[in-house]
């Protein structure tokens, strides 16, 4: 029940911060806002998010990093490690529902929102390692938890490449257009990672499949 009540508070926090950001502007709207909104006192805010821009995100990005984690664990074992990681991050990045279109215009038009939105791909991390040490059955090395940080790198320059201003220097821009197609870019800032993820699992100590 305790859970179920922070569980709930949370999305409330989330959900009235993307939505006075989209009413007012995210430079308009405070903490106490977001906090009066959702029925919770600042005290109770700052146990959750420790800014704005960190609770607008997280309307958008929350959950993501567990649904990441699903994914390769629902990948039985015969499917490559690389594939399922790989697959997982794409198609979890790229739900068309994921970001809807007034949430992206918002985050790209803001630095502070799309810093916060780039820093997020972090999270990831400590989910995608359980997932892989799973796989690769080490649970007494880094090999998981450094894949894990890898994957997180390469996704947070993906975005980052995604994010950048058309014909603009990043230093002037206001308005960020995405450009290109970041199922793609995700695939390449990915491809780079693929042999270290085909090693940790050919491994024949973990692996007798492989024997």
């Amino acid at each position: 029940m305790r859970e179920r009540k922070k569980q709930a508070t949370r999305e409330a926090l989330r959900e009235a911060a993307l939505r006075l950001a989209l009413e007012q502007g995210p430079d308009n709207v405070r903490v106490e806002d977001i906090a009066e909104a959702a029925g919770v006192s600042p005290r109770t805010y700052n146990n959750y998010f420790s800014s704005r821009e960190q609770a607008i995100v997280a309307a958008i990005t929350t959950e993501r990093e567990a649904r990441v984690e699903a994914a390769v664990a629902a990948r039985p074992p015969e499917v490559r490690l690389a594939d399922a990681v790989i697959d997982a991050i794409v198609t979890q990045y790229t739900d068309p529902g994921e970001i809807p279109r007034e949430a992206l215009t918002l985050i790209t038009a803001h630095p502070s929102l799309r810093e916060a939105f780039l820093r997020a791909s972090s999270a990831i991390s400590k989910p995608l390692a359980n997932a892989i040490a799973d796989r690769l059955g080490a649970f007494d090395g880094p090999t998981a938890p450094v894949l894990a940080a890898s994957v997180a790198a390469a996704v947070r320059v993906a975005l980052e490449q995604w994010l950048q201003p058309a014909g603009v220097a990043p230093a002037t821009a206001g308005l960020v257009v995405v450009s290109g197609s970041l199922p793609d870019m995700l695939r390449a800032a990915l491809a780079p990672l693929v042999p270290a993820l085909d090693a940790a699992e050919n491994r024949p100590s973990q692996h007798p499949r492989h024997q």
